[in-house]
């Protein structure tokens, strides 16, 4: 993933849906080159914008009209407490919490830069 001002994206990725980091590089100016971070036994990578290859073929959302081509999605323990910390940290609410059909409890939201978050509960690996 990338972002604009990817400092400020870890910092509220790790506030609001609980990632820790687990390896930051910074780069020049503020930017961040290479970032991991994890949620239970999952992780994200992220870095800043950059022109670099493959990057520069990547756009954010804001380069689109807000469209996405791909989305994050986040399996936590507690879906409202993450919801209540999302929209106090100004996310954009694209679908309000509710229990799924499929199983489990869930909401969708925009982050600081537009990308886009699933957040549930149902884990698609948990025994049935």
């Amino acid at each position: 993933m990338q972002y604009r001002n990817a400092p400020d994206a870890i910092e509220w990725l790790c506030r609001v849906f609980g990632f820790e980091k687990r390896v930051v590089h910074a780069g020049p100016d503020n930017t961040i080159m290479h970032a991991e971070l994890t949620l239970g036994g999952g992780m994200i990578m992220l870095g800043s914008v950059n022109d670099k290859a493959p990057d520069r073929h990547m756009k954010l959302p804001a380069e689109l009209g807000g469209a996405q081509t791909r989305g994050v999605s986040l399996i936590v323990k507690d879906a409202d407490e993450v919801y209540a910390r999302a929209k106090a940290a100004g996310a954009k609410i694209v679908e309000n919490i509710e229990d799924k059909p499929f199983g489990g409890r869930g909401f969708a939201c925009l982050d600081l830069e537009g990308h886009i978050w699933h957040v549930g509960t149902y884990d698609p690996w948990a025994p049935r």
